[in-house]
């Protein structure tokens, strides 16, 4: 064995033709979508403040040119103000217009006027699995960083540190570390179709970013009006599952709905007659069969606006008006 000749390393196949004309491509498309994107990433510092027990430091994304950035809630943390790094090497004070922890998105703005590279979002109903995409941002204080990988999965949930689901989530396996939240996850198109947000410790390539749809959705409502705006009706409810007996009474199809355990003293459920024990089948029409749904669907739309409940009370159906208020902002 040991007698065989040498391979003759320089004979080797080279890559075929038609393959690194593949790979010059993936490697041109990737490198235009940095030159693109990637000044408009920022890094963000947040100096601890107040009842902050420590700054913290992630990325963003900027959005509009007089200096609108886009990263997530828990980067900057109710921090008042942070300090935006850019690439070109300027340093820049921003205040925190709104942030919003339930979808784990905030929007910081640049005090000093400035005209800096924006990126515009793109439409993450588009995206389709296997497509590539490329996460640009400061992890663990390397910066401008690029990896790249491919949708992994589409529609995903993941709870926000509130409680609240997050829906419609990208799951992807362009790695991501700390300090990657909050900067974009780009499309070859040189558009971002979502937030990076959170990676699963212990897991290898499995990231999550919210998608952009939700982050248009949410900065439209920071600008506006410095909050996401949500309706409230008052009640503590878990998902309770309706036994055969209990679906063959009522005529149900529904396999689980939610119970309420306490309605909140002068809160529009109570004015509209539910009470504790009362268990939400459906809200306009559309069934409940979890708490987290009676969450996704309590959305600001439905401020002020009459909503019909139908609830099971004491074995028997009933439907039920209320006027949901909105929900008081946690600041």
């Amino acid at each position: 064995m040991f007698d065989q000749p040498a391979p003759d390393l320089a004979a080797s196949p080279a890559i075929p033709p038609d393959d690194e004309a593949l790979l010059d491509a993936y490697s041109r498309a990737v490198i235009d979508v940095v030159d693109r994107v990637g000044p408009a990433v920022v890094r963000l510092d947040v100096k601890a403040s107040g009842d902050r027990r420590h700054g913290g430091t992630g990325s963003g994304v900027i959005v509009a040119p007089d200096g609108l950035v886009l990263t997530n809630s828990h980067v900057v943390d109710g921090a008042a103000r942070v300090n935006v790094s850019t690439v070109e090497g300027r340093s820049l004070v921003a205040r925190v217009v709104g942030d919003d922890p339930d979808t784990d998105l905030a929007l910081v703005r640049v005090d000093a006027p400035a005209t800096l590279p924006a990126a515009p979002l793109g439409n993450s109903k588009l995206l389709r699995r296997g497509q590539l995409v490329i996460a640009i941002g400061n992890p663990l204080g390397f910066e401008s960083t690029v990896t790249t990988g491919v949708v992994s999965a589409l529609g995903r949930s993941l709870r926000a540190r509130s409680g609240r689901l997050i829906d419609d989530v990208i799951q992807t396996d362009a790695a991501l570390n700390p300090g990657n939240s909050g900067g974009p996850l780009v499309s070859s198109h040189g558009e971002v179709v979502g937030i990076n947000t959170a990676v699963i410790m212990g897991a290898q390539g499995i990231c999550f970013a919210v998608a952009a749809n939700t982050a248009s959705f949410v900065l439209g409502e920071l600008v506006r009006h410095g909050r996401v705006r949500r309706a409230y009706i008052g009640v503590a409810a878990q998902q309770f599952a309706l036994s055969r007996r209990r679906r063959h009474a009522a005529n149900l199809a529904q396999e689980s709905a939610v119970m309420i355990a306490t309605v909140e003293p002068g809160s529009p459920a109570e004015r509209a007659g539910l009470m504790s024990g009362d268990i939400i089948l459906a809200l306009d029409g559309i069934a409940v069969t979890g708490a987290d749904d009676l969450i996704r669907m309590l959305a600001g739309d439905k401020i002020g606006r009459t909503v019909e409940i139908e609830a099971l009370h004491n074995g028997d159906r009933r439907m039920l008006s209320l006027v949901p208020d909105e929900r008081a902002h946690r600041g």
